[in-house]
């Protein structure tokens, strides 16, 4: 049985979203290979390698390449988005890859065109969950990600001080994450100690996070940069409307016609439609049913097969797979 190592700069301390898509691509892989994950290769006896992120996996991918084995390459949000741009291990790693995957059909633009002829669109999913019941006493905003610049948590908290609160309808911002940036969260923790109405909850397992998401109302998604962000998978698949900066990652999972985008930095845009879900229970719903029609494509089947198709292509007389095809940048009305 052909041996596989996926190679993810982040581990399960860290509970990223690198370390997400590594666990359970090592899931839909073992079911063919042996597998492992780990943050790097020291000459163990693997056949292929696919590794997560070109910047952060270039020694890895350097020393592995170097071998003649094959390698893919996952470019997962900040690589595919900045690093590829300027950073010279990163586009070293685009050359020696001999398969390139993108989490979301717009990633295809940021490629050159010969690149793109080895490039796959792999979307990824997440295990449906059945939509729980709110709080009532709250009109719960959830803003999950590790507090760092790319995700641009300040926008979600500027776009909370824009609003006034009705009696009867309380918004509370709930964050899940730890502090990756420390003048960030510095920043994060004065905001909630002025605004009563965000809550703090720190880094959550992935099972405690996936319950959250489940009985909130909205998922904001304020980032700067996102590959095909996990978190946003795991809302649409559990029937909770998306707010999103309208950057490519998100667009290439949501649609360009997606009703809940707002432009990445606009705290008053992002505030607007907090006040429209809040208020007009016809929007909500209609963003909800934008985001169960893409929910239907995103899921672990897809997924899996996906994967398997990549690995057994990747390896020298591999049985050949064609893998389900990308979905189309428009959304359902």
């Amino acid at each position: 049985m052909a041996r596989i190592l996926i190679v993810s700069p982040t581990l399960a301390d860290a509970n990223t979203g690198n370390w997400q898509t590594a666990r359970r691509w090592a899931r839909f892989l073992r079911r063919d290979f042996r597998v492992r994950v780990a943050s790097g290769w020291n000459g163990e006896p693997d056949d292929a390698m696919i590794a997560l992120h070109a910047r952060r996996s270039a020694a890895a991918i350097a020393a592995f390449a170097a071998t003649g084995r094959p390698v893919a390459l996952v470019l997962t949000g900040t690589d595919l988005y900045r690093d590829i741009r300027g950073d010279r291990s990163a586009r070293r790693s685009l050359e020696l890859a001999r398969r390139l995957v993108v989490l979301q059909a717009q990633g295809l633009e940021e490629l050159a065109p010969p690149l793109r002829e080895k490039t796959s669109v792999i979307e990824q999913s997440a295990r449906p969950m059945t939509p729980g019941r709110p709080r009532q006493r709250t009109f719960d905003l959830l803003l999950v990600g590790h507090l760092r610049p790319e995700k641009d948590p300040l926008t979600a908290v500027r776009a909370l001080g824009r609003l006034v609160d009705p009696p009867s309808r309380r918004l509370r911002l709930v964050q899940v994450g730890g502090a990756l940036d420390d003048a960030l969260a510095r920043q994060v923790r004065d905001a909630a100690r002025r605004d009563a109405r965000i809550e703090l909850r720190g880094p959550l397992p992935h099972a405690a996070t996936r319950a959250l998401i489940r009985r909130g109302r909205v998922l904001l998604l304020p980032s700067r940069i996102e590959g095909g962000a996990n978190v946003l998978i795991e809302a649409v698949t559990a029937g909770v409307p998306v707010l999103a900066s309208r950057i490519g990652g998100s667009v290439g999972l949501l649609g360009d016609d997606y009703a809940g985008f707002f432009p990445a930095g606009d705290d008053a845009a992002l505030a607007a439609l907090i006040r429209r879900c809040r208020d007009e229970p016809a929007f909500l719903e209609r963003l909800r049913a934008q985001c169960a029609r893409r929910a239907r494509r995103l899921t672990p089947a897809r997924e899996g097969a996906a994967v398997l198709a990549l690995a057994h292509n990747l390896l020298p007389g591999g049985r050949a797979r064609r893998a389900p095809g990308p979905s189309s940048r428009k959304t359902e009305r």
